[in-house]
């Protein structure tokens, strides 16, 4: 591309204004019923004027937007009275997203955002057209990857890097299978529908005799309850294939490609420098079913919001399992075995899963045997310690941390088990917690710091003489002059 400034496309006209009359709508619904209670029909027109005036500013600041690609840099342009320049080297550019609303796909447009790893520097593209929005993606990507960097590197693995990221053609990795929409209402967007919709339930009027409450009641109850599953199935599925239509995960030019969406089409890229690892969640309700969901860790971005992008929705374990092992290169960290913490650990689970167990338990029997009130305080003293045994025994067989192939592997976890893949040259730091519990048992909790995800993976209740082995395995160079 040219070091000329390149305007948007004209056609986003279209849509433009009326997405700043939407900004104003608040004080435009205000003039409105403000006018028909005062009757001021003239100062109701004066009154919208001033509202059209701000929604013309923003068509003109649109108008006078232009961006180029020059000196190293992607700049970004735009204002009329007061002109205002951002821009951000290319060796900055961390990931190069484009989407495109259902009327921008109806005008052939799409929007391009620029991530820079800082929210405030990230460079906002809306209104290019879809075909050369996505030569500009490739475009930033190939030159941020072949930018200079502040730390100079080995001409012969730059050129090896360079090589592999021209010769490797598009792989595809990963294709939506609209099957796996079964397991959205498992999901907490689903929980989230099943709880607003049975909210809605209980303010539904139930007949007040006894007769007829024996009868109607209970049919209605199970009716309603019947209808619950079916909304919460229906609404759930339909927002997970709205969401993820047409996935499709790729590899191509040393980097990866995300794209999904049905109304909204969102294609998402990162570059194999700034993918750290991945993540694996498993949650108490996908787990039984037999699912689970991945994300990549992403450096030198902020939030972990933007540093976790997400590779596979909701889908069998052995899909993601699969795909885990395709982003890494190696199968193994995502599917292997994992060391055991040791008796102290397991011991430490069931204490801390019982102890709340047997005190909820003494509570409802004492309650009981004060006040009288039903039985049903006595199902919970039976329960609750038997909940806490099985709580503590998953926690006990998910607690396990490796090192495998250059990457740390930390999972831990019952209601939201979770398997964390790191590549031990992203960890930047690491840090040994331990509360008095934990001394007493020889325990610690080992942080590996990075700049990516969550900015950290935890290895809980871990030795502490095996703690400092891993940390030291893992970035030997980091810990070398700590170790005498």
């Amino acid at each position: 591309m040219s070091a000329d400034w390149q305007r948007l496309d004209r056609r986003m006209l279209l849509v433009h204004p009326v997405r700043e009359v939407l900004r104003f709508m608040p004080v435009l619904i205000g003039v409105v019923v403000f006018g028909s209670t005062s009757g001021g029909g003239f100062g109701l027109r004066w009154e919208l004027l001033g509202v059209l005036v701000p929604v013309a500013l923003g068509v003109l600041r649109y108008l006078t937007t232009a961006y180029r690609i020059h000196d190293g840099r992607v700049e970004l342009r735009r204002g009329l009275l007061q002109r205002h320049l951002l821009a951000a080297r290319l060796d900055r550019v961390r990931t190069v997203d484009t989407s495109a609303s259902l009327i921008q796909r109806v005008l052939d447009l799409a929007t391009v955002r620029i991530g820079t790893g800082a929210s405030e520097q990230d460079l906002d593209l809306d209104g290019l057209r879809a075909g050369p929005a996505r030569e500009l993606r490739a475009q930033l990507l190939r030159e941020s990857a072949a930018a200079p960097t502040d730390e100079p590197a080995e001409p012969a693995a730059e050129a090896e890097a360079g090589f592999e990221a021209e010769a490797t053609p598009a792989r595809p990795v990963l294709r939506l299978d609209p099957t796996w929409s079964r397991y959205a209402p498992l999901t907490s967007a689903g929980l989230a529908i099943a709880g607003a919709l049975l909210t809605a339930l209980t303010q539904l009027p139930l007949p007040l005799d006894a007769g007829d409450l024996a009868v109607a009641g209970v049919a209605m109850v199970v009716a309603a309850l019947l209808a619950l599953a079916v909304a919460v199935s229906v609404l759930a599925v339909g927002g997970y294939l709205v969401a993820n239509w047409g996935l499709t995960l790729t590899h191509e030019h040393g980097s990866w490609h995300l794209r999904r969406g049905l109304t909204t089409t969102r294609e998402t890229s990162v570059d194999d420098a700034r993918l750290a690892g991945v993540s694996i969640a498993q949650p108490v309700n996908l787990r039984l079913a037999g699912a689970a969901r991945l994300s990549s860790i992403v450096t030198g971005l902020q939030g972990e919001g933007q540093s976790q992008m997400e590779l596979v929705p909701p889908a069998p374990r052995a899909v993601v399992v699969g795909v885990a092992g395709e982003v890494l290169g190696d199968h193994a960290p995502a599917a292997a075995p994992l060391r055991p913490h040791g008796p102290a650990a397991v011991r430490r689970r069931w204490v801390r899963a019982l102890v709340p167990a047997l005190a909820v338990a003494v509570a409802a029997v004492v309650v009981v045997a004060q006040t009288g009130i039903g039985a049903w305080l006595l199902g919970v003293a039976v329960l609750a310690p038997v909940a806490g045994a099985l709580l503590a025994l998953d926690r006990s067989r998910t607690l396990g941390h490796a090192l495998l192939g250059g990457r740390l592997v930390a999972q831990s976890g019952s209601l939201t088990c979770r398997r964390d893949v790191l590549g031990v040259e992203h960890v930047i730091g690491w840090n040994l917690q331990d509360s008095w519990f934990q001394r007493r048992a020889g325990l610690t909790t080992l942080v590996a710091t990075t700049a990516g995800g969550r900015q950290r993976v935890v290895v809980p209740d871990v030795p502490e003489g095996v703690a400092v082995e891993l940390a030291a395995a893992a970035t030997p160079d980091l810990l070398a002059q700590f170790r005498g």
